[in-house]
């Protein structure tokens, strides 16, 4: 048996922080598990210019303790009327090393994201040019579409041309969910990679009514069928660079999950690493986990690996119930619930 792992210290390429006083619970949580991570611009409003990102990225370092190294790498709002001159700016800033494409209404506050990929196409050749990354939530929005059906629709519909339109464009498709999306990953050019979340490792769509509805276990893109997950397992297991962690962990208070039409989000933020550790140990790949953790995100973004480590622990962690988050409670991803590994953290919350 392991009785422990001790890997170089992870970032997370996907992230939701919200803002204001939500900072506070929330970015403790991920700097005490990972070293950098990219933080989505989906605020109220996006952050769609370079002063709004690092304006923000002030809060979010203002919301750690003096000793935390824990570095915040900003993301752009991509609308359809962004000047591409912000794209010279991100780039300039050091702090700034992608873009996100939201379709329009595609999930949280996503309204103000691009109605049509052709009109953001001069914003994406200045990032071709500039060599800033491009993160894309891979689903469309059309009403006909079956909600379970949107990624592989993006690939054909949007994914695919524009990658043959922007061969020299880096694209992390982010969040995938089918064996369509992890195939397409895999078999796809050098600049095309892809981030996948714990849940989606770990739970199929059966989760979300086991029981009864189960607001905790609702995300968008949404939890698959079975053979999906097992997809994705066996991609993020699989040793390719091309998988890299991304937790999209996103935080709601418990009273806009719980409603007549709840939130979209998971909360893996405190509890990541364990989440990621028991999937990859469910196939016996444990030793796959520091690459898909700690290597293939920075290689992918053009940044070094990190030099800390961080070790867990084969000790069990049961997952809180629920965090004091805003004037309400914050219920992470599987509360309650018994973990076999325990992240033996040098840095205390």
């Amino acid at each position: 048996m392991t009785h422990s792992i001790t890997l170089t210290k992870p970032d997370d390429w996907h992230l939701h922080f919200r803002d204001g006083a939500a900072l506070q619970t929330v970015v403790p949580h991920t700097a005490r598990q990972f070293s950098r991570a990219i933080v989505m611009p989906n605020l109220s409003p996006p952050v769609t210019n370079v002063d709004a990102a690092l304006a923000y990225r002030h809060r979010i370092l203002s919301a750690l303790n003096a000793e935390s190294r824990f570095d915040p790498l900003m993301t752009l709002y991509l609308t359809d009327d962004m000047d591409p001159n912000e794209i010279n700016k991100a780039k300039a800033s050091g702090h700034i090393p992608a873009a996100k494409l939201y379709p329009a209404g595609a999930t949280t506050n996503s309204a103000h994201g691009v109605t049509n990929i052709k009109n953001v196409y001069g914003i994406l050749e200045r990032m071709q040019t500039m060599g800033m990354v491009l993160c894309v939530h891979g689903e469309v929005t059309a009403t006909d579409i079956d909600i379970f059906d949107r990624e592989a629709a993006f690939i054909d519909q949007v994914l695919s041309p524009l990658l043959q339109d922007f061969p020299k464009l880096k694209v992390v498709f982010e969040h995938i969910t089918t064996t369509q999306a992890a195939q397409f990953v895999a078999s796809g050019p050098a600049q095309l990679a892809a981030t996948i979340t714990p849940q989606h490792l770990l739970y199929n769509r059966n989760e979300i009514f086991r029981g009864g509805i189960r607001p905790h276990f609702y995300c968008l893109p949404i939890l698959k069928r079975e053979p999906h997950r097992l997809s994705l397992l066996n991609a993020a297991a699989s040793g390719s660079g091309k998988f890299f962690l991304g937790t999209d962990s996103a935080p709601h208070t418990s009273e806009r999950k719980e409603t007549s039409c709840g939130c979209a989000g998971c909360y893996s933020g405190f509890h990541a690493l364990e989440l990621y550790a028991t999937a990859f140990e469910s196939v016996g790949k444990l030793h796959q986990l520091e690459g898909f953790a700690s290597f293939f995100g920075a290689d992918f973004y053009g940044l070094p690996r990190n030099k800390e480590t961080i070790t867990l622990l084969n000790q069990s962690l049961q997952i809180p119930d629920s965090f004091a988050y805003l004037e309400d409670e914050l219920i992470p991803l599987a509360s309650g619930e018994t973990l076999n590994w325990s992240l033996q953290s040098p840095n205390p919350l």
